[in-house]
């Protein structure tokens, strides 16, 4: 006879992901679209613009998620410190930003210094809403397996 192996809880696997990257993505389109208009731009672009960067961070969300998951699953401290997701936060809106700012200077026919003020703007506000969306997440539908902390199994 043996035990079963245990399991990770909370919402885990591709569902997670979904659940989350449509979930923080619905949000930032409607804030970003709303920041794009404060700052001076049209509805109409504000709102392409807002789609077309969250398409480009839904794929970075992905792909940024899962080498960071891979990454978290090899270390011997589980759980997500302050400092691991403040590493995690930097690391997204990094990349993140080094996609969108050629993107925003071009669509908005602004040059690569506006683009990049417009940027360190709304990074300021994801920076600080990736940190609390994520910590909100987490609290809601638990610590993905990565950063669990499972028991040791017995076999009898």
């Amino acid at each position: 006879m043996s035990v079963a192996t245990p399991q990770a809880v909370g919402l885990q696997g591709p569902l997670r992901r979904v659940v989350f990257v449509g979930l923080y993505e619905f949000i930032a389109i409607v804030v970003s679209s709303l920041i794009f208009m404060a700052v001076g731009q049209e509805a109409g672009s504000s709102g392409v613009m807002a789609v077309a960067a969250s398409t480009i961070a839904i794929c970075w969300n992905i792909t940024f998620n899962w080498l960071f998951e891979k990454w978290e699953l090899r270390q011997t401290r589980k759980g997500r410190s302050l400092l691991r997701r403040i590493a995690h936060a930097i690391g997204f809106e990094g990349g993140i930003a080094a996609m969108l700012i050629p993107l925003m200077a071009w669509w908005f026919g602004i040059s690569l210094w506006e683009a990049t003020v417009m940027e360190a703007g709304l990074l300021v506000f994801f920076f600080l809403y990736t940190f609390v969306f994520n910590w909100c997440f987490d609290r809601f539908f638990g610590l993905p397996a990565s950063a669990q902390a499972l028991p040791a199994t017995a076999a009898a």
